[in-house]
């Protein structure tokens, strides 16, 4: 490229620059107060417009990491203690305890009571006072050995502990972060790879530009944007190929981590926070993540990592180390002055080790050893001391947060949604796309996930005819008698509880999803709500399939009354069963973390709701203590609905003549003899019945049942209105149970 296509792209940032300061002081000279975050938004995209005659928003374009700038991001926290309540091992007399225990561990436990501890409980201290900075350009790394408290650092950093629970502060130029505005302005990095396994690298960045990005960007400039990404991140060759799982073959497992990454900083946050980004990994893979991540940070971003023990390479990448020792910090500073640091300590690091491999080491020697890493604590807060009256390097700090986060939108950070409003409380959207936009993503995922893996549906659509194919050849064409009759009920019974029970399967489809779910909301992708709709939606064409290929398969083949219009009302019942029957297992879902306790779940509550359908036992000779449960029976109101929809006809008979003692031990009699029993009945009764008087009908066998309270379509909309109770709870279980912060 020509020095001159050189010259063009930098200037309109070299004049922002210059220019901020002006713009500012005309702001508050004009308003008599400092300028909003929205205010010089406005002045930047004008600015930007004026030097290179682009009207397109400024947050488009990757930034240039070449481009000389200033450092405008330093993230600071002081202080930060965090501790929690743990239960106290009840310690046995000394003859009955193991030989070989941890004399360190059982000291640990009982000495040094805090207050608020009980006999039962302890507290347990997982962050005792760390203080530290974190700049942008640069990688902060946490280190330590497991239980050191790397993750609960980087969590309390990344506002993911309760408030109350936190002590200390946490600033970003020198101002309190707000919730809100962290969410939007940083992303979060799960150790795990939370990820749909049937989408494509492409696909899935595709998508979480969808949710990240704000509403104001076209398609094209979104595609842009994520194979910027793709190329960013390295996944060029991979961009094409689906994620993969036990069952698919993927990409590999340092491409999957990259592209975990590559999701929450599709939209180029200021902060990035990660759990172990490199854990699981080969050397050479560890090494192109954290080569990924400093070229984010060179980017403009912060980067706060934990690592367990990263190689000399990955050392040589990293800008700023803290070692943390059972919640304490052991060092403090750069990766350069850690053997000057051991060897004023009296550990020289020794010339060809490792120096981490080294400390680390070190680290957990002290631990066992009976004083503890206490003497490396205390010289650790001496040598900080020491250094910062010797450091003299000027503050470079010099922007507040709302200048810093404008100056680098203009350089082309992707902070979603920020607007020109100058209403402050009003600069940063929670979220960056509208409630039916994020319906229509999430919709489009799910759909794309399904096609993938049709051999889902396909199952549970065998499962349903397989059952209806049974159910239709055992119960075919049943006849108008009093057998006929009880044969009926027998089926819609059954049939009616398979519907519920073959809904299980929608048990593990939201548990599956539970962490990506957990992920995307907690910095606000999309809203719950959109979710629970999206899902409920994306459902109802495999319900209604189902539906009919169950209808289909049992109503003419059992020989169920009503013609057309009872079939209509026959398959809108088992439509409702079946979306009442989902609604409920989707709420358990989100309810009960594990499968096979759902799966539990499940199969009880619904041999419950069956037991007290009215099948077993009429609602009449239900005890009084239990019949409460008879309403709240999801089995109840179709199973009335079916029996309705069959024997509503007056005009149809089931028992004539004779056929009356069929149930009775006079069933077994001669033909000739029922006759003659019959004429006796009519003589005694004074009333002429005959062998084709009719003795009951359908409307009699309903109050037989005990269905008399409902109509056959209130039923119907009562099935209808628990699917949609259970989607509200559903909702409400996601709200109250996916906060994504410890306590």
């Amino acid at each position: 490229m020509s020095s001159d296509n050189n010259h063009h792209r930098n200037s309109p940032s070299q004049y922002f620059q210059h220019s901020l300061e002006l713009i500012a002081g005309e702001l508050s000279t004009a308003t008599g107060a400092s300028p909003t975050l929205g205010q010089l938004l406005k002045h930047v995209g004008d600015t930007r417009k004026e030097a290179t005659g682009d009207e397109t928003p400024v947050h488009e374009v990757l930034v240039d990491v070449t481009e000389p700038r200033p450092i405008p991001f330093v993230l600071s926290f002081n202080n930060l203690t965090y501790s929690v309540k743990v239960p106290r091992k009840m310690t046995l007399p000394g003859f009955f305890r193991r030989r070989g225990g941890s004399a360190a561990a059982d000291a640990a436990i009982v000495d040094n009571p805090l207050a608020g501890d009980s006999y039962f409980t302890r507290t347990k201290t997982l962050l005792n006072d760390i203080s530290g900075e974190a700049r942008d350009g640069e990688i902060l790394a946490v280190l330590g050995a497991s239980g050191s408290g790397k993750s609960t650092l980087i969590d309390a950093l990344a506002n993911r502990i309760a408030k109350g629970s936190l002590k200390g502060n946490v600033t970003l130029n020198g101002e309190a972060l707000e919730s809100r505005m962290l969410k939007v302005i940083s992303a979060y990095v799960m150790q795990d790879d939370l990820l749909f396994p049937m989408l494509t690298v492409e696909e899935t960045l595709m998508f979480a530009a969808e949710f990240r990005l704000p509403r104001t960007l076209s398609k094209s400039k979104k595609k842009m944007r994520v194979q910027a990404l793709i190329d960013q991140l390295g996944l060029r060759n991979a961009a094409k190929t689906v994620i993969g799982d036990e069952g698919h073959r993927g990409v590999s497992g340092g491409e999957r981590r990259r592209v975990s990454i590559g999701i929450d900083i599709i939209h180029d946050p200021i902060i990035l926070f990660l759990d172990e980004p490199t854990s699981g990994l080969d050397s050479t893979s560890a090494f192109m993540v954290v080569k990924v991540l400093q070229r984010i940070a060179q980017s403009g971003s912060i980067v706060v990592m934990s690592v367990h023990q990263p190689s000399y390479r990955i050392l040589g990448l990293l800008d700023r180390l803290i070692f943390l020792s059972r919640g304490q910090t052991v060092y403090s500073g750069s990766p350069k002055t850690l053997p000057l640091y051991f060897s004023e300590f009296g550990y020289p690091i020794p010339e060809n080790e490792n120096k981490t491999e080294f400390a680390l080491d070190l680290i957990r020697e002290l631990e066992g050893s009976p004083g503890g890493t206490k003497s490396l604590v205390e010289f650790n807060k001496s040598w900080q001391s020491m250094k910062h009256t010797r450091d003299t390097e000027p503050d470079r700090v010099g922007l507040s947060l709302k200048e810093a986060i404008s100056a680098s939108i203009s350089r082309g950070k992707l902070v979603p949604g920020a607007t020109n409003d100058v209403n402050s409380t009003s600069m940063v959207p929670t979220f960056a796309n509208p409630f039916w936009k994020e319906m229509v993503v999430l919709s489009n995922r799910s759909i794309l996930n399904l096609r993938r893996m049709p051999e889902l549906f396909g199952i549970r659509l065998a499962a349903v005819l397989v059952t209806g194919f049974i159910l239709a050849t055992v119960f075919w064409q049943l006849d108008n008698s009093p057998k006929g009759v009880q044969e009926r009920l027998g089926f819609f019974a059954f049939a009616m509880s398979t519907t519920y029970y073959t809904c299980a399967d929608a048990l593990p489809v939201f548990l599956q999803e539970r962490y990506i779910f957990m992920r995307e909301t907690a910095y606000n992708a999309y809203r719950r709500l959109s979710y629970v709709i999206s899902n409920a939606l994306v459902t109802l064409p495999g319900l209604i399939l189902l539906s009919f290929a169950f209808s289909m398969t049992t109503f003419w083949a059992v020989g169920l009354d009503g013609g057309l219009s009872g079939f209509l009302f026959y398959f809108l019942i088992m439509f409702a069963s079946f979306w009442s029957g989902s609604s409920f297992v989707t709420f358990l879902s989100g309810v009960v973390p594990h499968v096979m306790l759902g799966y539990t779940i499940v199969v009880a509550v619904l041999a419950y709701f069956l037991l007290f359908s009215g099948f077993f036992i009429n609602r009449d000779r239900i005890p009084g203590y239990w019949i409460w449960f008879h309403y709240l029976s999801l089995v109840k109101y179709p199973y009335e609905a079916v029996l309705q929809n069959e024997f509503e006809n007056p005009a149809k008979c089931f028992v004539r003549g004779i056929q009356i003692f069929d149930n009775s031990p006079l069933g077994a009699v001669p033909p000739a003899m029922k006759v003659r029993l019959l004429q006796s009945l009519s003589n005694t009764l004074g009333m002429r019945i005959t062998s084709s008087t009719c003795m009951t009908t359908g409307l009699d066998i309903l109050k037989q049942e005990g269905i008399t309270d409902l109509s056959k379509w209130n039923c119907l909309l009562i099935t209808v209105a628990w699917g949609f109770l259970f989607r509200i709870l559903f909702y409400f279980s996601l709200l109250l149970g996916s906060k994504n912060k410890r306590s």
